[in-house]
């Protein structure tokens, strides 16, 4: 299991096309994938799940990653992450 935190800081956040890019990029593993905050843990692979999250720039999120290829949905998902969600 890999447990980590990611900072969401493109210039919109976590909003319905952020979300979006999100859940394509997990739903591309087997892994276990959920994000949110110690007080509420949603599945990473539902965008309106991610969207309830209504994550704003600047926003400290926890995720965990469960399976067989959860290293490399870590890395997809900081690569994204990193990017801005190819906004920027």
């Amino acid at each position: 299991m890999i447990e980590d935190k990611i900072t969401i800081s493109n210039k919109a956040g976590l909003h319905a096309r952020a979300a979006a890019k999100l859940v394509e990029v997990v739903n591309q593993f087997e892994s276990h994938f959920e994000i949110g905050s110690p007080e509420k843990m949603v599945d990473g692979k539902s965008i309106l799940s991610i969207m309830l999250l209504a994550a704003s720039p600047g926003t400290v999120l926890d995720i965990k990653l469960n399976g067989n290829d959860e290293l490399e949905a870590f890395t997809a998902i900081n690569t994204l992450v990193d990017n801005k969600f190819d906004e920027e």
